[in-house]
């Protein structure tokens, strides 16, 4: 029995949709998979419609994946066994999607200054049915007008953090993100640790209440695996994982059940949880 704790869905920035997502999951023999989508539940909420017709084999535990307000470094929260109709966390995430939307409309304003001629309007036509719009839907712009061959290329010329194009997006505190999941009922894991780039701050988020550390990342190498397993037994923190999946060819992994963690972890993220979905 494998599981994957890191999933993202057409509801943000991945490319197949809640259902296909199950699908591929259950083709990969998952026992447990986390939807783990920026900003948003409404990939969640989607696959709530359908909870009767879903497969018995699998477990779907709702998450959602939180950016913090830490300038400097990548920071981001995830939350599991959330409940997706909590009033304080749809609030919060209402606010985030309209900053996102202004965020977009701030980046495309910087790109057409550089001579990059796309448009609001065509960004969104391009994103569809999201709701967490952001940075891949732009570069899928510039790619359809032919500025750029792939996405990975628009990122690493334009909109990189800091770049030439980059605007930064609206954030919580850690403290706040923290709080929110807690009060929606969830479990705080700070997302791959390693590309936070600073184990002092690793450090401080686990002092303001974090839960657990997602020890198992793609980009995780074997030294920093060891490492925040050390951290997360010393200070009795659950140990989670996941693929950080998108079903993007270029980026690892290209299909579900490629990169798995053992389901003993995800038993024991839901023996914190308050909120149980399966």
């Amino acid at each position: 029995m494998t599981a994957d704790l890191h999933i993202h869905t057409t509801a943000s920035d991945g490319r197949l949709s809640p259902a296909d997502i199950v699908d591929q999951a259950v083709q990969a023999k998952l026992s447990y998979i986390a939807i783990t989508d920026h900003d948003t539940v409404d990939g969640l909420l989607q696959l709530s419609r359908i909870e009767q017709s879903l497969p018995a084999s699998l477990c779907v535990i709702p998450g959602i994946e939180l950016s913090t307000d830490l300038f400097e470094n990548e920071v981001h929260i995830l939350g599991y066994y959330i409940d997706i109709f909590n009033t304080e966390l749809r609030l919060q995430l209402d606010i985030l999607i309209v900053h996102r939307h202004e965020r977009v409309k701030e980046m495309i304003a910087k790109l057409n200054q550089l001579g990059y001629s796309i448009t609001y309007l065509r960004v969104l036509e391009l994103a569809g049915r999201v709701t967490a719009i952001g940075r891949p839907h732009i570069g899928k712009a510039l790619v359809e007008k032919g500025y750029f061959s792939t996405i990975s290329d628009v990122f690493t010329t334009l909109l990189y953090k800091n770049g030439p194009a980059y605007v930064p997006h609206y954030k919580l505190t850690p403290k706040q993100v923290i709080e929110l999941i807690k009060n929606a009922g969830g479990v705080p894991v700070l997302a791959h640790p390693g590309l936070v780039g600073n184990d002092n701050i690793v450090l401080d988020i686990i002092d303001l209440g974090i839960c657990g550390l997602e020890v198992y990342h793609p980009k995780h190498d074997e030294g920093q695996i060891q490492n925040y397993l050390e951290i997360a037994n010393k200070h009795q923190l659950l140990i989670t994982g996941g693929s950080d999946f998108h079903a993007i060819p270029a980026r690892f992994p290209p299909k579900l059940g490629i990169f798995t963690i053992p389901a003993n972890l995800a038993c024991q993220l839901q023996k914190l949880s308050k909120h149980k979905f399966c």
